[in-house]
């Protein structure tokens, strides 16, 4: 998977202060792109391709990181920026907590070889499904961030982006539900698990369900630039 810019990041500034924020987002979305094949492999048993996937994603966790403290270190402070300077650092520290989620869900996996019990399966399923959408859908946000400048963050392009950030919220109360019926689930197979692998299968679904309220962040700290 290609997550090599094609524009200096020197340059990004140049054409819009949001450039570098969607460079990063790029970079995380393919960074949780990798939860699919990774769970699928874990499924599959397939130990040795699921730490290939790990790995990917720790390589990808670190450029987002490279590129958050290089936004960090260049953006200038006389700049001026149509949103709030500190909302702007705010908001790729936000992105940033979702490809550390994801990399954190990828060492845990790695750490011990485990097997999805029977009964978590269509919840698990259910819980990256919409884990996924509403990463799509914060990724769509930022790629809109240039429109919504274009147009002083008012108009159609804000109504739209508006729109987006309710469907996050509903979204995420959504996989809330899907949380409680998985932890439900896990409560009652625990017995019939290794006590550690029970463990890690509670501290894996926080995890994942803690990416969502991490969109939920991203979609929060845009509804603060709409509504200045």
């Amino acid at each position: 998977m290609d997550i090599k810019s094609t524009t200096p990041f020197s340059s990004l500034f140049r054409t819009s202060p949001f450039k570098p924020v969607q460079e990063h987002m790029r970079v995380t979305f393919s960074c949780i792109c990798f939860l699919p094949p990774l769970l699928d492999a874990l499924y599959r048993k397939d130990y040795q391709q699921l730490n290939e996937f790990a790995q990917e994603i720790v390589k990808l966790e670190s450029e987002a990181d490279n590129i958050k403290h290089e936004f960090r270190e260049k953006l200038p402070n006389t700049l001026l920026l149509p949103v709030d300077r500190e909302d702007l650092l705010s908001l790729i520290s936000d992105q940033d907590g979702l490809a550390d989620l994801t990399e954190e869900i990828a060492k845990t996996l790695s750490y011990r070889d485990m097997e999805v019990p029977d009964p978590l399966k269509d919840p698990l399923d259910e819980l990256l499904e919409g884990t996924m959408e509403i990463s799509v859908a914060a990724k769509e946000m930022i790629g809109r961030l240039d429109e919504l400048l274009q147009v002083g963050f008012r108009g159609r392009e804000h109504e739209k982006v508006t729109a987006m950030i309710a469907g996050v919220r509903r979204s995420e109360h959504n996989i809330d539900n899907i949380m409680h019926r998985i932890r439900r689930q896990l409560f009652e197979v625990e017995k019939d698990l290794d006590p550690v692998d029970a463990i890690f299968w509670y501290q894996l679904i926080s995890l994942i369900g803690s990416l969502s309220d991490q969109a939920e962040n991203v979609a929060d700290r845009l509804l603060l630039f709409l509504s200045k």
